[in-house]
């Protein structure tokens, strides 16, 4: 799948998101110089290369919640690496935005 700058620039981003933290799409795209381009976001990170060391899985809607389909095995994974870096859901099934995100530098 071809990926363009904008893309390259929205990975840049997601791979600087510490262990343990979480920003949503429209922090990524902020912080990448793409304000208001959040959906955009989600299109570039589809676009990443199988088996990428970079932290997909640390993007998250503006609600605290994960954005793929719940019950899904891509929805599962996500929770799973989430969890396996102490990233705790609220019973409404957010994550604790207070807690856990990444703020801008």
């Amino acid at each position: 799948m071809r990926h363009t700058d904008n893309d390259e620039r929205i990975w840049q981003v997601v791979a600087l998101i510490p262990e343990g933290k979480v920003a949503t799409y429209g922090d990524v795209a902020a912080q990448a110089g793409l304000p208001g381009a959040a959906r955009r976001v989600g299109a570039a990170l589809k676009k990443l290369p199988e088996g990428t060391k970079i932290p997909w899985h640390r993007v998250i809607n503006a609600g605290g919640r994960i954005s793929l389909p719940p019950g899904s095995d891509s929805y599962r994974r996500q929770l799973e690496l989430l969890r396996a870096e102490g990233i705790t859901l609220r019973e409404s099934g957010a994550i604790d935005l207070r807690r856990h995100r990444m703020l801008p530098a």
